[in-house]
């Protein structure tokens, strides 16, 4: 076994050929990994079928040890929550990710032109993607939100800096036996729909996007879902408009309780400051989220509050704070 040094553990499989390296079969101990872009001088091209998959036997071939330092004793998988593909790659085969179970972020490159099927079978925790977008991530983000109804959340990385985040809502495809007709009726429950299909030709355009948020919020949504997605776009407003940048404020205006809890959870001050500048609050209600910071030891948070607290109420206030 070839023993070469890299950025995490991995036993590989591979088989070299003329235009790179196919990675047979690969397994690490690490919960954060990303797959090696070259080996021996050659890109990682493909992935092979089950290539990924917890239990499988290792198939024949040139087997290669990649080490970053000390390494775990469990070599399958299981514990594999990150993972990152390389930005090489071109084909993944069949069921290469199959029962990967624990993996929750995906890491890769739009490059990627081939899917064999069942790839992502059973990633049941798999949510959230970091794409690098080179002009073709239409496809690589119509292809994954076919593949799962669940919510993603996708980070969009472009050149010269400029990035996007956008959440894709859940929906839920369901069959209902029909006795009498001898027959199953297809329903599908959830507002997500509309954003998991939402791409014309496999292309992707963040304003035909934000036009789906006004019927989004005419069915049956989860309000925390909805105050993602807002959020979101806020957040990273690539080509977004000033109507529907004013629709997603509206929207946090009337949650705003629920948008400053959720930041506290993250403990993200800045987008807190962000927050409170835009959206109307009482006294009480500027009081129980300060009691909220307090109890979260969310200090940075804290200060944010009872400045705007100040700020906004002056009179009566103590002269000094407690942090």
């Amino acid at each position: 076994m070839k023993r070469i040094s890299g950025v995490n553990n991995w036993k590989l499989v591979i088989r070299r050929e003329t235009a790179g390296v196919t990675i047979l079969r690969a397994e690490t101990c690490d919960r954060q990994a990303a797959l090696p872009d070259t080996l021996f001088g050659l890109p990682v091209t493909a992935l092979g079928g089950h290539a990924l998959t917890p239990g499988r036997q290792a198939p024949e071939g040139e087997e290669v040890l990649v080490t970053c330092g000390p390494a775990g004793e469990e070599w399958d998988n299981r514990q594999l929550e990150d993972l990152r593909l390389p930005d090489t790659l071109r084909r993944v085969g069949d069921y290469a990710l199959f029962n990967c179970t624990a993996l929750r972020t995906l890491r890769l490159a739009d490059t990627i032109a081939y899917w064999d099927g069942g790839v992502l079978m059973n990633c049941r925790q798999l949510d959230t993607f970091y794409l690098t977008c080179t002009g073709r991530e239409g496809e690589l983000m119509d292809y994954l939100a076919g593949e799962l109804p669940r919510e993603l959340d996708m980070t969009l990385s472009y050149p010269e800096g400029r990035t996007a985040r956008v959440i894709f809502p859940e929906y839920v495809e369901v069959f209902e036996e029909n006795v009498p007709h001898h027959q199953f009726d297809f329903h599908i429950q959830g507002a997500g729909y509309p954003y998991h299909h939402c791409f014309y030709h496999k292309q992707f355009s963040l304003r035909d996007y934000d036009q789906l948020w006004k019927g989004y919020l005419g069915m049956e949504h989860e309000e925390d879902c909805a105050l993602r997605l807002a959020w979101w776009r806020l957040r990273y407003p690539l080509d977004l408009t000033e109507r529907a940048e004013e629709a997603y404020w509206a929207y946090l205006r009337d949650h705003g309780a629920a948008a400053a809890r959720w930041l506290l959870s993250r403990r993200d001050a800045a987008g807190l400051r962000t927050l409170l500048s835009r959206t109307d609050w009482t006294r009480e209600g500027l009081a129980e989220l300060c009691d909220l910071a307090r109890g979260q030891d969310a200090t940075e948070a804290l200060a944010v509050l009872l400045e705007e607290q100040h700020r906004r109420f002056p009179s009566g206030m103590d002269k000094t704070f407690d942090l």
